[in-house]
């Protein structure tokens, strides 16, 4: 991401809680339940606290799995002063692709160690935009929307991911695209992503608003706001 005058400083699968999509009003059907239950975690595994490998990719959503065709799907990105550009699936398709291989991590406690993802970096997307915001809103068809820091999407940190193990991205997974921003809780990585808002201040997304936490890094255990 360019910056206009001085650059930006350095500085799951869901459901309750790790939905990656949901309602628009936070109040609909969802309701903060703390208290989730570990498993006790292999030898010689190297897992966040309170979390255990999980072989299976569990579905979990705070609403319906929204019906996106890839034919009119699009991913747009606006600044702060509301400039916006807007990809196509072909366009997207057409930018250079990546395939990390991440561990991702549930705030449910589950954690899958190496999948397999390709799409397009953030960077590359927010490569020509001028703007010295430090915040993001992400929004998902449906109505899900999650903030995080601008520096947590940058770096080779995060991903619009399209493909998971070799095949299109399901629908149940957040297809035909989701955000993966594997080294936060996946409640992070939005499910049927469609736009990202540059945003100067912070401000709380759907779960956020409801007590979790604006960050959500799993290896400090920040599941709540306060953690």
């Amino acid at each position: 991401m360019t910056s206009a005058t001085p650059p930006v400083p350095g500085g799951p699968d869901s459901a309750a809680p790790d939905p990656v999509s949901s309602p628009a009003d936070p109040g609909v059907g969802a309701t903060l339940t703390p208290g989730f239950r570990g498993r006790p975690r292999p030898a010689g595994v190297t897992l966040p606290p309170g979390q255990y490998k999980e072989e299976g990719f569990p579905v979990l959503s705070a609403g319906p799995t929204p019906n996106v065709d890839s034919r009119t799907w699009s991913f747009t990105v606006t600044d702060e002063s509301g400039a916006a550009k807007t990809w196509t699936w072909a366009q997207l398709m057409a930018l250079p692709q990546e395939t990390p291989t991440v561990d991702i991590h549930c705030v449910t406690r589950w954690s899958k160690f190496g999948t397999r993802w390709r799409g397009v970096s953030l960077d590359v997307l927010l490569a020509d935009v001028e703007s010295t915001a430090d915040f993001a809103m992400v929004g998902s068809y449906g109505g899900y929307t999650t903030n995080l820091p601008v520096a947590d999407l940058l770096g080779g940190k995060a991903w619009i991911a399209h493909t998971y193990d070799g095949a299109p991205l399901h629908s149940e997974h957040g297809g035909p695209a989701r955000l993966l921003v594997p080294h936060l809780y996946f409640w992070k990585s939005a499910k049927w992503v469609r736009s990202l808002t540059l945003m100067p201040t912070d401000r709380p997304g759907f779960w956020e608003k409801l007590g979790y936490h604006d960050l959500g890094d799993p290896w400090r255990e920040q599941r709540y706001q306060g953690d």
